[in-house]
Order: structure tokens, then sequence, then C-alpha cells
């Protein structure tokens, strides 16, 4: 029952098995989802209040890995259930009145493919909660803007539907090249100061905005020293991929849409799944001509695409003869 805690010492795994009723907190979203679908100019003015309702706080908390490595205060899922609904009503009222502070995240590394290092940030777990929350409440209006080339990070969207998007345009499309994009150091390398002015299209509620910037500042912890991050956002954090995709859709989404309509001699397909994008086209000169164009649009925006790894590839069934 919803502002009922369990007893102090109550095993975390009898709170977590609860499903939490979605009665609340869809019917408001629904009606902010509608009206981002019917009017795409509209700024919201009036969105914290989803995100520290307490049900959609306690739907962002059963959504966590429940074995997740904590973040710099060391508090885990299971810790933080034992007092579920106290922590929450506490959480809501501190986001209420602007109390909420983000805390850095402690960097971690993963191996990658090639040898080298990722970095990743490990937020807390209150800070996991109220990212989860807030991005729960801006998909409702940025589902309604996104184009459907893009399939990264979405709900409902995964990697296999963007391969099959891909295969289906290079089937269907008179497609003979393929310039394959690499955005160099993508969520090291946005710029905090675009990325608000992205968000603020949509977005007018100041207090939403500030707790999106709060994210930003935080920083990391590394080796037990504070570092403070002036662009970029961390992967690992739940807003991450939304604010990358957010990015993308202001400075790549909109742009090569509005570009194939004018400047194209031929076919063009695209396909982006978070940073990674493939562009197919008919003519060679539409691809050198788009990759020169897109350098400089990126160059504006802090972002740059990888000398190495971004190719122009022939395609089709006389590519192999004619590279011979």
């Amino acid at each position: 029952m919803e502002g009922k805690g369990l007893a102090k010492g109550n095993p975390p795994q009898q709170n977590a098995s609860r499903t939490p009723s979605r009665k609340d907190a869809p019917s408001e979203l629904e009606r902010v989802r509608q009206a981002a679908r019917k009017d795409k100019q509209l700024r919201f003015t009036a969105l914290l209040h989803h995100i520290y309702n307490l049900e959609t706080l306690r739907m962002a908390y059963f959504s966590l890995k429940k074995e997740a490595a904590p973040g710099v205060d060391g508090e885990t899922w299971r810790h933080y259930g034992e007092e579920l609904e106290s922590n929450l009503q506490d959480l809501s009222e501190r986001l209420k009145r602007g109390a909420y502070r983000a805390k850095p995240v402690r960097r971690v590394y993963i191996a990658k493919t090639d040898g080298r290092q990722r970095p990743l940030g490990v937020p807390v777990l209150e800070d996991k909660i109220v990212q989860r929350a807030t991005v729960e409440v801006l998909n409702a209006i940025y589902e309604t803007d996104f184009l459907g080339f893009s399939y990264g990070f979405r709900p409902g969207r995964n990697q296999h539907q963007a391969l099959d998007a891909l295969y289906t345009g290079l089937l269907t499309r008179k497609v003979n090249w393929v310039l394959d994009l690499d955005i160099k150091s993508f969520f090291d390398g946005l710029s905090h100061e675009w990325l608000v002015k992205f968000v603020e299209h949509r977005i007018a509620d100041r207090r939403v905005v500030r707790l999106i910037q709060k994210w930003l500042n935080a920083g990391v912890l590394e080796d037990g020293k504070r570092i403070r991050v002036e662009e970029g956002t961390p992967q690992g954090g739940s807003a991450s991929p939304l604010l990358a995709n957010v990015y993308l859709h202001y400075v790549f989404d909109l742009w090569i849409q509005a570009w194939r309509r004018k400047r194209p001699h031929g076919d063009v397909i695209v396909v982006r799944f978070a940073d990674d994008i493939v562009v197919g086209f008919q003519s060679k000169a539409d691809a050198e001509q788009f990759r020169a164009e897109l350098t400089e649009r990126m160059r504006k925006f802090n972002l740059e695409l990888h000398p190495e790894k971004t190719r122009l590839l022939e395609f089709g069934p006389f590519a192999i003869n004619n590279r011979q």
C-alpha cells in the first residue's frame, strides 16, 4: 500500500516482490504525450511534479538492477529497500523543495575489443532513481519527436530492428556507397552548453533543466579525487542515453532529414543506433559532399568524425570488381 513503509529490519526481498501499480502516473504522462504529439513547438513548463511523484519514483526503483555496483556512497538496492517508502518520501520532498543534490559518479573502466579502456560512470542509487524517473517523464515528450531511423536506447526499439532496417534499405533502395560514421569519443565530447540549449527547445521547466545540469556538473570520483567534468555525459547513468539521443536528434537527425530532401541526386538511407550511424548513397558524389558538410556541422557542436574509423565503402554486386 502506498505510503506504508517496511518495518525496520524486514528483508528487502519481501518489498521487491511487489509489482508497483501504474494507476496514476501513466494517465498523467499520457496527457503530456498527447500534448507533445499535437504541438511540436510546445515547451513544457510544469514537469517536475511528475518526477517526484511517489509512484514514478517507486517504479524507477524497481526497474533498477538489484545487484548493480554501488556508487560513491556505497548504498545498495537492497539496503535502500529496507526503508523504501520513507526513503522515497524523503527523496520526493527533497526534489520538491529543490534540496536534492547529485553526487559525483564513481569512474570504472571496462576493456574494449580493441584493447583500450572505456570509462563508465556508476551513479549513486538515488541519482539512478531520479534519473530513471526523469527519463520516464521526458520519454513521453521525446518519443513523439525522435525520428524513425533512430533506434538506440529507445523504448520498444533495439539493435536487431536497426539491422533489419539497414538490411531492408540496402535491398530495396539504390545504394552503391555506404558511409560508416564513427563519432570520436562522443559521450565524452558533447557540449554541456549545447545540450542544455537543445533540451530547452522542449523543456521550459527550469527545475527539470537544473536537475539535468546537476548530473552534468556532478563530476566523477577517480582514485579518491573528485574531477570536475566540463563536457560530456558519463556512460552508465539512466539519463545519459536519452541526453545523447536528444543531442544527436538536433545535431544529426533533423539536419540529415532536411539534407536528403534538398541535396542528393539519388537515393539516401540512414540508420542510427545512438552514436553508431550508417548512411547509404546512390551517388559517390553525394556521399563525399555529405561527409564534408557533416564534418563541418559536427565541429560546430564540439564533435568530430574519427578520421580512421569513418569509412566510405563501395557497395553492391560490382563493388569487388570495381575495387580490383
